[in-house]
């Protein structure tokens, strides 16, 4: 593959998948059938996305650094015209029809309208700060546009205008729409999370918590599934769309981007752009992980599978509680290690993929233990054990940020509490909930008084500090340098003033993890003769 690959978009087939490598100003060509790069398309200076007409005879390639369009003839993979469209050309999205191509230039705060018979900009729609993503729907009379500025733009594709602007979560980026065009789901990338808005009303209705840094969110072909890659600790949220929450992170390579889920739904393709790779992910099992105790929901995807008379994991046979030509839906049996997941029909036995039967995980310490009520961004390691494949983090009833994960610990980031205090942490995975460890909120602290004043530049005095949010003092600074300090309250400090080169009323800085707060002290010259 080529450096920094983003945006992938498979042939409305499935034949092939385009992917964009912004770094290396090429798109790489993959066929499905051998999963091998069978031609790599040169284009112009940062390449980020694919789009391809209905039929399947065009792509239109984003071109960020030259502000272009590219079209590229897909029997031939040739150059048909490059399309000046101006700074910024971002994504694209082409209307059913394949008359238009809505472009975001995010520099700009516009989507440029081409005219696909013509090859020209017929039109340019202002939107929100950042345009990053589109998105069209099914029946053509909407283009969705995500903004950094917190916004979704909904646009009526007859008029070109803008008839709402939806409040999504912080720096939304990508979207990903339903097959009847009834929902659309944002990625946030600022609030790590995935906004539902309903078309009907353009408002959100939803907001669900994914990982750091999510990117393109693509569906599964039956929308029962909604996949989201997360940049930041390189794994893929699966988000059961009728429940709307997380059912299990799946491990991918370094910094995945993009992802198109094959016509059939029983794999996806996701771009690794720190990596420079592209994984296929098995989706054949959704999701492959569960308690030993059984008890998952577990969806299978692939081909003849109408009238099933039984599912095993393992030799364990699961309950059968739907079923159609292309999937079944079981609840898991108990098992332990990784079972092969079979389906049996009329028609016989066939394998489907894995299950991984993933043990209760355990808490044995967090460090740092408190933080400001306000949250930071301040990375918070929670040890333990079977910590891989981490679903959620919550501190108390406020979730946290997924940074990174291994077996044997979880990197979070802590949000907004609505109050200062001690909370249950709690660790869920696809074996289980964790707890037993606290984490406590601190205000941020206040200085009110600082007595005695004034001491010799020679240091030695003992001080009074007075104020509020002070138990949890980690250091006491005196003009920035450190001074011995006793916690005798939440409302007062005692420190030991130390020496100062010069003369002069200087800060007297209390840090807690909830920040810091500066009194003054003023350094007096011993009399000389």
């Amino acid at each position: 593959m080529g450096n920094t690959p983003e945006g992938i978009t498979l042939a409305p087939d499935g034949a092939r998948a385009y992917v964009a490598n912004r770094a290396s100003n090429t798109v790489s060509v993959i066929d499905t059938a051998t999963d091998t790069v069978i031609d790599t398309i040169a284009t112009g200076a940062g390449p980020t996305d694919v789009a391809i007409s209905p039929d399947g005879t065009r792509a239109y390639v984003t071109v960020f650094d030259d502000g272009l369009v590219s079209v590229f003839d897909l029997a031939s993979d040739t150059l048909v015209t490059d399309i000046p469209v101006g700074a910024g050309a971002t994504m694209a999205a082409v209307t059913p029809d394949g008359a238009r191509v809505y472009v975001t230039r995010q520099t700009t705060d516009t989507v440029s309208v081409i005219d696909t018979a013509s090859n020209t900009v017929t039109d340019t729609v202002t939107v929100g700060t950042g345009p990053t993503g589109v998105v069209i729907t099914p029946d053509g009379t909407r283009a969705y546009v995500a903004s950094f500025s917190g916004s979704v733009s909904a646009i009526d594709t007859a008029t070109n205008t803008v008839i709402a602007t939806i409040l999504a979560g912080d720096v939304p980026i990508l979207l990903a729409v339903s097959s009847d065009g009834a929902l659309v789901y944002v990625t946030n990338a600022g609030s790590s999370s995935v906004s539902v808005i309903d078309t009907a009303t353009n408002t959100t209705i939803d907001n669900i918590g994914v990982s750091a840094q999510p990117r393109f969110p693509a569906l599964s072909p039956d929308g029962a599934h909604l996949y989201v890659p997360n940049s930041g600790p390189d794994t893929v949220s699966v988000i059961d769309t009728a429940t709307r929450t997380v059912v299990e992170n799946i491990g991918a390579g370094e910094g995945p981007t993009g992802i198109a889920v094959f016509p059939a739904g029983t794999r996806a393709y996701v771009g690794n752009a720190d990596a420079g790779t592209v994984d296929v992910m098995g989706t054949t099992v959704i999701p492959d992980q569960g308690p030993m105790a059984g008890g998952t929901t577990v969806t299978l995807t692939g081909h003849h599978l109408a009238n099933a008379t039984a599912v095993h994991f393992g030799t364990a046979q699961a309950v059968i509680t739907a079923n159609t030509a292309t999937s079944v839906t079981v609840i898991s049996p108990a098992g332990a290690g990784v079972v092969p997941v079979t389906v049996t029909t009329a028609g016989g036995t066939g394998t489907l993929g894995a299950f991984y039967y993933m043990p209760v995980p355990a808490l044995t310490g967090i460090s740092p233990d408190a933080g400001t009520v306000s949250g930071s961004d301040q990375e918070i390691v929670i040890t333990g054990r079977n910590l891989a494949g981490a679903i959620d983090v919550y501190f108390g009833t406020t979730r946290a940020v997924i940074q990174s994960v291994s077996d044997t610990q979880v990197t979070v980031r802590a949000g907004r509490a609505p109050a200062p205090g001690a909370v249950a942490v709690t660790v869920r995975t696809s074996g289980g909930s964790a707890d037993g460890l606290f984490y406590t909120y601190v205000d941020q602290p206040t200085i009110t008084d600082v007595s005695p004043s004034a001491g010799p530049t020679t240091g030695g005095t003992g001080v009074t500090i007075t104020g509020t949010g002070l138990t949890y003092t980690e250091q006491v600074t005196f003009h920035g340098a450190p001074a011995p300090f006793s916690v005798i309250s939440d409302t007062t400090v005692t420190a030991v003033s130390p020496p100062s080169a010069t003369e002069g009323t200087f800060d007297v800085t209390v840090t807690t993890p909830g920040g810091s707060s500066s009194g003054s002290f003023t350094y007096v010259a011993a009399p000389s003769i």
